[in-house]
């Protein structure tokens, strides 16, 4: 019997953990988001929802336990240090319900960078710690691996250690078609054009206007962001958002304002 073929037009989610007492605090902007966002979109996964929560374990078991069933990928970034408060694998083990063991491969790992910088010490060891049946996700900044258990994929909070663990992560993941978008610029109070965007977006299929406004020079103005995974349906719907806006009397400039 032949196989069915996978549906091109699925869309496939992710969500994003971002843990960290510090987070919360203002004492460090999370950086985190946005690329990760950007990551997803090129392998055709979509960022779905961003949760922030403290270094608690009950937080991060309940956040982890929601999002992991309701999207095709959960994603975590903090809490995987060689500190006291690094909690996120033994929270997220919990959530399993399953043990915390040391990984050999992670163990090999670290022993190797470490060994020229004052060796493996138990805090180091931290690092090597997995839920169990984990697998690992390389790190080639720091030595200390990345976690991957299901859908679930536990990642650094330090922004580029995260980077390199997406880099290891590129087109290993099942996705859809990549969201493609295009900007234009108005100098027009959005309520004006509330209408003219909303019947826009109603006759060009598969296309989404999100609308931004803004105030400067004095002036109001809106940007509207246009995308769709149709390049062709994406081009022609920027192409007639741009000439309605200038029938209208607001000349749209292209690349936004």
């Amino acid at each position: 019997m032949a196989c069915a073929m996978a549906d091109p037009n699925r869309i496939w989610t992710a969500a994003l953990i971002v843990i960290g007492d510090e987070i919360l605090s203002g004492r460090t902007q999370d950086k985190n988001v946005s690329q990760i966002a950007t990551w997803l979109n090129v392998q055709g996964i979509r960022l779905r929802e961003v949760r922030v929560v403290a270094d608690e374990a009950d937080a991060i078991i309940e956040a982890v336990n929601t999002l992991r069933l309701r999207n095709d990928y959960l994603f975590t970034t903090g809490g995987i240090g060689p500190t006291h408060d690094d909690i996120t694998v033994d929270a997220i083990a919990q959530a399993l319900g399953v043990e915390v063991e040391v990984h050999a491969g992670a163990r090999a790992m670290l022993a190797g960078y470490y060994e020229t910088r004052g060796g493996l010490t138990e805090a180091r060891l931290r690092m090597a710690r997995v839920p169990a049946g984990a697998a690992l996700i390389e790190n080639r900044m720091s030595g200390a691996p990345g976690i991957r258990h299901g859908n679930i994929f536990i990642m650094a909070g330090v922004p580029h250690i995260t980077a390199g663990m997406l880099d290891s992560l590129t087109g290993k993941l099942e996705g859809g078609l990549p969201v493609l978008s295009a900007t234009i610029g108005c100098w027009v109070a959005e309520s004006e054009i509330a209408d003219l965007l909303g019947e826009t977006e109603r006759t060009h299929e598969g296309c989404q206007i999100g609308s931004y406004p803004f105030f400067r020079e004095g002036r109001t103005g809106a940007n509207f962001v246009i995308r769709s995974t149709d390049a062709a349906a994406l081009d022609r719907c920027v192409a007639d958002l741009a000439a309605a806006l200038e029938q209208g009397g607001w000349p749209a400039v292209t690349g936004g304002i």
